[in-house]
């Protein structure tokens, strides 16, 4: 497994708003949206990008594990100018458009691609990674706590392992919608939990961990050297881009909760994913993205 689905880019959570059965998605198809997804959650990956700036030296090489479609990679290209980044997907559609993109940027001279699966293609890496970043890829991964050690293995001494995993549910709507029952997106939520749990259990290898990252870098071999969240907030009402995150989301979320999905629920989805209805968040005023996520960063000691 190797997307992330900020990872393929947008970043929420445990990617919510995407299915977690990835062996049939058409990824050419899907590439447009994750991008579409990673850009509106730019300015959270900004931020969490400057943050690791502060904290490390210039780093040679930078592997982006679980790339999606590249936008982040391409930042960490422009963050460091003076690193080559190589973004890693199972993924072949999702890696052509990243490299599509470094190329719009003026940074294809320094920046690669490798496809496959994750832990083990980044044995195919030609030189230790000064900077691993992994966003939301891991929990793709039976054994995460092998994962852990196999991106451990790849770091150079003193370089850092940046983990994203974790942080809040994402909002897009108030809890009285005015239309149905109130609390829709804690119910979904909870839903959405549960099918993330069924998704792990039926990985390959599936080893279950109590989810405290520091613990398990630190078990990896490294030293963990810090925590933090960062928040993407775009009030109501959001762009044209933002409602169309929404949109798919939710509609995402609509088809793969169906079965699971009480009637007024369902029937309230239907309402908010109708363009032709004044309640949907096509046209609803008070639509709006709030996310916040959590980044892990440990360092292999030299």
């Amino acid at each position: 497994m190797g997307h992330g689905e900020h990872g393929h880019g947008d970043g929420q959570g445990h990617g919510y708003g995407h299915g977690h059965d990835h062996g049939d998605i058409d990824w050419s198809a899907m590439a447009p949206l994750l991008e579409a997804q990673a850009e509106l959650f730019a300015p959270l990956n900004e931020r969490a990008v400057a943050w690791l700036g502060k904290r490390q030296t210039a780093p040679g090489l930078i592997v982006d594990a679980g790339s999606g479609p590249g936008v982040v990679a391409c930042l960490f290209a422009e963050t460091f100018p003076g690193a080559r980044v190589v973004a890693v997907d199972s993924a072949g559609p999702l890696l052509e458009r990243a490299a599509a993109r470094a190329a719009r940027l003026g940074v294809a001279d320094r920046f690669g691609t490798l496809t496959g699966d994750l832990p083990d293609v980044l044995g195919d890496l030609d030189y230790p990674v000064d900077l691993l970043w992994a966003s939301r890829s891991l929990h793709h991964l039976g054994d995460q706590r092998a994962a852990l050690a196999a991106f451990a293995a790849r770091l150079a001494p003193g370089g850092t392992l940046a983990l994203m995993e974790g942080g809040l549910p994402i909002r897009f709507l108030p809890r009285e919608l005015g239309i149905g029952r109130a609390g829709l997106q804690a119910r979904l939520d909870a839903l959405h939990e549960e099918q993330f749990t069924a998704m792990r259990s039926a990985l390959d290898g599936v080893v279950t961990e109590v989810e405290d990252w520091p613990a398990l870098l630190t078990a990896a071999g490294l030293k963990p050297t810090g925590t933090r969240s960062f928040l993407l907030d775009l009030p109501a009402p959001v762009p044209e881009r933002g409602r169309a995150y929404v949109a798919a989301a939710l509609g995402r979320l609509r088809e793969g909760l169906a079965e699971r999905l009480d009637r007024t629920d369902r029937e309230t989805l239907d309402r908010l994913l109708d363009p032709e209805d004044p309640a949907s968040v096509h046209r609803r005023a008070d639509v709006f993205v709030l996310a916040a996520q959590t980044v892990y960063t440990a360092t292999r000691v030299l």
